[in-house]
């Protein structure tokens, strides 16, 4: 006969309520790490997704993930041009917020360098990849968007012709992607008023400058748009993605074009690296810190639970060492209830996270060493909180069974 199971079935409401109070709690311990996996993947997402082996990015910046950075659209070319680069890419991304149905609406727009890149590497779950320049887009899930869709931003108005999974930004915002033209016409979008005054500072400015009187029709190319002006160059873009051709070497590229004056480049380990001891790392000093004081906070609820259920039984403990129970008996009974609280409490956190976690608004994501990690640890709290109740257990004196 196990002491253990018979005394759980004696109060079985009392202990089947401690373990589901101790199995949420643990769900949250669960929980905390399983964001700051998210928050992880978020971050690096797009850079281990789009292979590129370069980022060239705005000099003295970290990249476009980090802090804003803008670079000249001509760099995709002198970048191609240096010895050991297989391929380069246009890479623009900026973040939007637009209401849609009377909500508040986040996109993390990311334009892709076509013909060249189509979004092909998208885990796409429904519709296709981009087909033509313009007005085309595919949407992450997250955004709620349906597939044909049609949403307006700025002047034009796009499709979704493709549906993508798990593209989330760092900022844990939905990812569309888009021709790099079409990122950079939402990017830059203005109002026609705002065109319009332009177009007349500009026209002001001139005359102002005595030129316009000498070449009248300068006057007459300044009221033009501006991409039809041939001084005035095409929109930046955020960065350039390089592809090292096979056999080269990436160091050798990147210390050529580090000795370009107007430019920072990282390789992708580089930019990986800033993004996880930059604004992530905040981040996963205060979701460890929370985890540690909720893990202690475990340990010191499951002690007091198992000191007061070791309370519950002092007159049978005494009992039984008045027939001569050896120690080792008391001992295991106290053990056997912190393990099977313990094992049962960390199976109810994994049961009900996996129905809670995927309604969470971040991704939240459990793996193997993260679930064995906290195992060991719920393990070891087990075996520490049931010490409180063999000390107490073991001063208890055989004469307070006759009291």
């Amino acid at each position: 006969m196990n002491l253990a199971v018979k005394d759980i079935r004696h109060n079985l409401g009392r202990f089947a309520l401690t373990t589901l109070g101790v199995g949420m709690l643990l769900m949250v311990v669960m929980g905390m790490g399983g964001i700051y996996r998210g928050i992880v993947e978020d971050a690096t997402l797009l850079i281990d997704r789009v292979g590129a082996d370069l980022w060239i990015v705005q000099r003295s910046t970290r990249g476009p993930f980090a802090e804003l950075s803008r670079v000249n659209p001509n760099l995709v070319y002198r970048a191609r041009s240096v010895p050991g680069v297989q391929d380069t890419r246009e890479f623009v991304y900026h973040t939007i917020q637009r209401e849609r149905e009377g909500k508040p609406l986040r996109i993390a727009v990311l334009g892709l360098s076509w013909p060249t890149d189509k979004g092909e590497w998208l885990p796409l779950v429904s519709g296709r990849v981009l087909a033509q320049n313009h007005f085309e887009m595919i949407a992450d899930q997250t955004l709620g968007l349906a597939l044909h869709e049609r949403i307006r931003l700025g002047k034009e108005t796009y499709t979704v012709v493709g549906l993508t999974t798990g593209m989330i930004s760092s900022g844990g915002d939905g990812i569309a992607f888009f021709t790099v033209s079409d990122a950079q016409a939402i990017q830059f979008d203005t109002s026609g008023e705002a065109v319009r005054l332009e177009r007349e500072s500009r026209r002001s400015r001139g005359e102002r400058s005595g030129l316009g009187a000498k070449q009248p029709t300068l006057l007459d190319q300044a009221a033009r748009p501006s991409q039809e002006i041939a001084a005035i160059g095409r929109p930046q873009i955020s960065a350039v993605m390089v592809t090292a051709a096979p056999g080269a070497n990436v160091d050798d590229i990147a210390r050529t074009i580090s000795g370009w004056g107007d430019v920072s480049v990282f390789t992708a380990d580089g930019q990986r690296e800033l993004l996880l001891k930059g604004s992530v790392e905040k981040i996963r000093r205060q979701i460890g810190l929370f985890r540690s004081l909720l893990t202690i906070i475990a340990a010191i609820i499951m002690a007091l639970i198992l000191y007061t259920l070791t309370l519950d039984k002092i007159h049978s403990i005494a009992l039984l060492k008045l027939i001569g129970a050896p120690n080792t008996v008391i001992l295991g009974l106290i053990l056997q209830q912190a393990l099977v609280l313990g094992v049962l409490g960390f199976g109810i956190a994994y049961a009900i996270g996996q129905r809670l976690f995927p309604m969470f608004p971040r991704r939240v994501i459990l793996t193997h060493s993260d679930l064995l990690q906290l195992g060991a640890i719920v393990l070891g709290i087990s075996i520490a909180s049931s010490i409180l109740g063999i000390w107490k257990a073991l001063r208890v004196s055989p004469n307070e069974a006759l009291s």
